[in-house]
C-alpha cells in the first residue's frame, strides 16, 4: 500500500481525484473515494524553457493550492500516477509517494 500526496490549484482539485479514484486509488476496505485536503500556499519559478500554467518565467509566484493525501494498492500505484499527471494543469506536477506498512 501507499499514500499519494500532491499539491493541485482549486481550478482542478475535482479533476484530479475524480482521475485517481477512477483508476481505483482511495479505497480503504469497503469505502471507495477516500481522501484528505487541505488548503495552503506554494511557490516557484519557472525557468527558461518552462511552460507554466500560472506564473511568467524567471518569476516566483504564489499560488493557493491544495494539498491532497489518499491511499492507492501496490497494483494501482503506476495507474494512479498517470492518471495524475494526465489530469494535473501543471508541467512539472509536485507529488510525493510514501510505502505504507501494515501493523
Amino acid at each position: 500500500m501507499y499514500k499519494l500526496c500532491y499539491f493541485v490549484p482549486e481550478s482542478h482539485l475535482e479533476q484530479t481525484k475524480r482521475a485517481l479514484f477512477e483508476v481505483g486509488a482511495g479505497k480503504i476496505g469497503d469505502y471507495d473515494a477516500c481522501a484528505w485536503q487541505c488548503l495552503g500556499q506554494g511557490q516557484f519559478r519557472p525557468l527558461d524553457g518552462s511552460q507554466p500554467f500560472i506564473g511568467e518565467r524567471g518569476e516566483v509566484q504564489l499560488v493557493d493550492e491544495y494539498k491532497v493525501e489518499l491511499v492507492c494498492s501496490d497494483a494501482l500505484i503506476r495507474r494512479a500516477l498517470d492518471a495524475l499527471k494526465a489530469a494535473h494543469p501543471y508541467e512539472e506536477p509536485a507529488y510525493e509517494v510514501f510505502r505504507l506498512e501494515e501493523f
